[in-house]
């Protein structure tokens, strides 16, 4: 590199002005009340986990990753699980997780040969609701079949509206309010007053389906094949999940076409007032115009028309617009069976049993053995626990009876070295 002596005689400039200093872009009158209002709020809102136990196949895996993406915004999307944390039981990721992430909800899918399992628990006491995963179809398998699918990553920033369908009122069973509490509670409650339209973008419905024994036996007396009886359930929760997608009404297809930007083909004719009317300047038809829009037999449903009370997203959906909506499946599909409900976080009394049934006195004597059961655990640890304080208090004692034994050896040998040292000096 070549410099000309010019440059080098140059002095150099000094630097003017000072170091930036950072100033606050806003004010919070009293930042530790606002930092409490904020973590209180967001303590309110549910958080889920969903995890694999045990080794399951590439399609479950596909499958979890399906329910974290329904699951979204409060969800762990890219959590890892390796060989070790498979193994893990669900006490455990409670213990770990609940505090440091705030986790109330967790879902296990576990595979054995003859069938697949779902267990939702709420975190960190319980109760846990264990299923049998009787059908499921994917994302990308809702996908191949629609001829046109919903892409908007947009619409996973917000919480999807629960829809729980044909739980029944006050008088239902048991098991069944605990299903529908259960599936409410694991997403955010929606607060109608302060909601904005514009964050209400999907739905998962829980539909619950019901079976009569009566007629299941009366099918069965009818004929048929008897293993297809059998394999038919009494109680199934189906679950699906939806966007919602809004569509102008009120003005003409062809308007509403050019509205949502939707450009027809042309081509073929000589004034886009052509296409509007249908029919050239001469009276005579207008070529057909073709477009790439879908089908608008669903905007013409009449009950599906509301009038919306803010604007909503795509264009022409504008606030006191009266809009069509419509469902488009998103993925994944679920046919559930509830098998288990258990007290407790994966533990604890056993409240509702798909196949077993017990009396009352049965259920009593099960209960005072696991008591007695739990009683003499918990004496066999105190007594294995007294056990080894003991041998700990022992070698200690025999340690320090070591160590006397040795200071005391020591001591009469220094006694020793001086009494044979001072006779030593007095003989010289």
């Amino acid at each position: 590199l070549l410099c000309s002596p010019l440059l080098l005689s140059q002095p150099t400039m000094p630097k003017r002005g000072r170091r930036r200093k950072k100033t606050r872009t806003h004010v919070v009158e009293n930042e530790n009340a606002a930092s409490a209002l904020e973590s209180a709020k967001d303590l309110k809102i549910p958080r889920s986990l969903v995890i694999r136990r045990g080794k399951v196949e590439s399609e479950v895996i596909e499958l979890v990753a399906d329910l974290r993406k329904m699951m979204l915004p409060y969800t762990a999307a890219s959590f890892k699980e390796d060989a070790k944390n498979r193994k893990m039981t669900l006490s455990h990721y409670a213990k770990e997780l609940t505090g440091a992430m705030g986790v109330t909800h967790l879902m296990a899918i576990s595979q054995n040969s003859s069938r697949l399992n779902l267990r939702l628990a709420r975190t960190p006491s319980g109760p846990t609701l264990t299923f049998r995963l009787k059908q499921f179809s994917l994302i990308k398998q809702v996908r191949s079949v629609q001829r046109r699918p919903f892409d908007s990553p947009a619409a996973y920033n917000h919480a999807p509206i629960v829809v729980t369908n044909n739980f029944g009122d006050a008088t239902a069973a048991p098991h069944v309010k605990l299903m529908r509490i259960t599936f409410q509670n694991m997403f955010p409650a929606v607060n109608v007053a302060t909601v904005k339209l514009a964050d209400c973008r999907r739905v998962v419905l829980f539909n619950f389906m019901r079976r009569d024994v009566d007629d299941k036996e009366k099918r069965r007396k009818e004929g048929g094949n008897a293993a297809e009886h059998d394999e038919e359930e009494d109680e199934e929760v189906e679950v699906r999940h939806y966007a919602i997608k809004a569509t102008p009404v009120g003005v003409n297809r062809k308007v509403r076409r050019l509205i949502q930007a939707k450009i027809p083909n042309l081509s073929k004719l000589d004034d886009v007032a052509d296409y509007i009317s249908g029919q050239t300047t001469s009276g005579a038809p207008a070529p057909a115009a073709t477009s790439g829009g879908m089908s608008d037999s669903e905007a013409e449903d009449e009950t599906s028309h509301v009038v919306l009370a803010q604007k909503y997203t795509g264009r022409g959906n504008a606030a006191s617009q009266k809009s069509a909506l419509k469902l488009v499946e998103l993925g994944p599909r679920l046919r559930l069976k509830l098998t288990k409900v258990e007290r407790g976080l994966a533990a604890g009394d056993v409240m509702y049993h798909a196949y077993i049934k017990k009396s009352a006195s049965e259920v009593k004597k099960q209960r005072a053995k696991i008591e007695r059961e739990a009683l003499e655990k918990k004496r066999r640890r105190e007594e294995q626990e007294a056990n080894v304080d003991r041998k700990k208090r022992e070698k200690e004692e025999k340690r320090e009876s070591k160590r006397q034994r040795k200071e005391e050896r020591e001591k009469v040998a220094m006694d020793e070295l001086r009494r044979g040292g001072g006779g030593e000096f007095d003989d010289d």
